[in-house]
């Protein structure tokens, strides 16, 4: 790996210029025999206590250097996450005898399922396990990004996003299923950026955002996050673990049963089984009388407000499930249904109905709801039902708001912008 080339000074304690913090943190990271100067490795702890006031260790978003940036909308300017420190090196649990990058040759693998990899990723984030890059909780595992995925795929060692793709394949970014990871390692500067994902599904049709599990400051968490991530978004590579096999709770609990089992007529198990994941995706309202095995009009009912949930319309929310639909409830990271009364009815109308020109109920619904969130600075009458330049710019600051840049905050509503509105 490429080090830094340190300077003969220590950098000033109480200077917070952008090139004093950052010689500060890498000085504070990396030992000597990994390129680190020797007096910043001597006082390797003194000076990352300095320095803890005003920068916060994360390898993911969130951190102090940016929350500024984050707590300006108000004034239209945001700065998106970015991750700037250094991580933890390779090493055994616990962080006893590291040893330090790059990571030996991989000969054995654990093997384990998605679901487990899921399930190990929900633990943390259930105890809100604080980013801590020199800290490793109770299971041995590194308080970063890296040590986070290390924990998720069971390695049994804290590995560093310099080495993990050494334990997976990379596959195509369209090929994502929960429990492989998105991956950015910079080589020119590990400590600028480099970050890793668990992917824990998709969040809308259009595939352009997903729920990502990470570690990232202040604590462990899950949310929706942009396609590949919300900086440095290109340079994600995916990647799946080498050692995931089926098994219970894997992929055999997973297998879309195939249309034919769902419909006016079917009498089986399947249809049980979609009225229980119904009910657990917040379906309950629909069934009186609970899950059973012949079809009802309660599972065609809950079926279409899940998929409707989901942002989708047309063929898409026809209230029978499919492979999409299944997969999204069994592996449970799919939006759930709305409670009634919430904005379960108010389904995504399309795009074509905002532009230029354009005049429908469905702009002045949109409008409404931009003012009742807070989001109709830019109307000067009102929301109408003729799209307007002020509807625009309404929309664009509440895409801004949820910290989308570029095309993700163009001022015209897609399908997450409308779920995220009516929510």
């Amino acid at each position: 790996m490429t080090v830094p080339v340190f300077e003969e000074y220590v950098p000033a304690a109480d200077c917070g210029c952008p090139g004093c913090a950052r010689r500060r943190r890498t000085a504070a990271a990396l030992p000597v025999r990994y390129g680190g100067h020797p007096a910043a490795h001597g006082a390797r702890r003194a000076l990352v206590l300095v320095t803890a006031a005003g920068v916060v260790l994360s390898c993911g978003a969130g951190q102090a250097a940016t929350a500024a940036g984050r707590d300006s909308r108000a004034g239209g300017a945001s700065i998106d996450p970015q991750p700037v420190t250094p991580q933890g090196s390779v090493g055994p649990l616990s962080g006893s005898g590291a040893s330090g990058p790059p990571s030996a040759p991989v000969t054995t693998l654990r093997t384990t399922t998605r679901t487990d990899i899921i399930n190990r990723a929900k633990k943390w984030i259930t105890a809100k396990v604080p980013y801590n890059m020199a800290a490793y909780w109770s299971d041995g595992y590194r308080q970063d990004c890296s040590g986070f995925v290390s924990m998720a795929w069971n390695l049994g060692t804290n590995e560093w996003t310099g080495s993990l793709a050494a334990f997976g394949t990379k596959i195509a970014r369209d090929d994502l299923e929960p429990g492989d990871i998105l991956l950015f390692h910079n080589p020119a500067d590990p400590t600028v950026g480099s970050h890793v994902t668990v992917f824990g599904g998709w969040s809308d049709h259009t595939h352009s955002h997903y729920l990502a599990y990470e570690q990232t400051s202040p604590h462990a968490r899950k949310a929706t996050t942009p396609m590949a991530y919300w900086s440095n978004s290109s340079k994600y590579v995916a990647y799946r673990y080498k050692g995931i096999v089926s098994g219970a709770g894997g992929g055999s609990s997973t297998a879309f049963p195939g249309a034919a089992k769902f419909g006016p007529g079917a009498n089986n198990a399947h249809v049980t089984r979609l009225g229980q994941l119904l009910i657990a995706q917040g379906g309950k309202r629909f069934y009186t009388a609970g899950a059973g095995p012949r079809w009802s009009d309660a599972d065609k009912k809950a079926t279409q407000a899940f998929q409707l949930a989901q942002g989708w319309k047309g063929k898409e929310a026809d209230g029978i499930p499919g492979p999409g639909t299944w997969s999204l409830l069994v592996k449970g990271s799919g939006h759930r249904i709305p409670a009634a009364g919430s904005g379960a009815a108010t389904a995504y109308p399309g795009k074509r109905y905002f532009a230029p020109g354009q005049t429908n109920d469905h702009v002045r619904t949109l409008g409404t709801r931009l003012v009742k969130k807070g989001y109709g600075a830019h109307y000067v009458t009102g929301p109408g039902r003729t799209w307007t330049e002020a509807d625009r710019r309404n929309v664009e600051a509440f895409q801004r708001a949820q910290g989308w840049r570029g095309s993700a905050a163009d001022g015209y509503p897609g399908p997450e912008t409308w779920r995220r509105l009516f929510a």
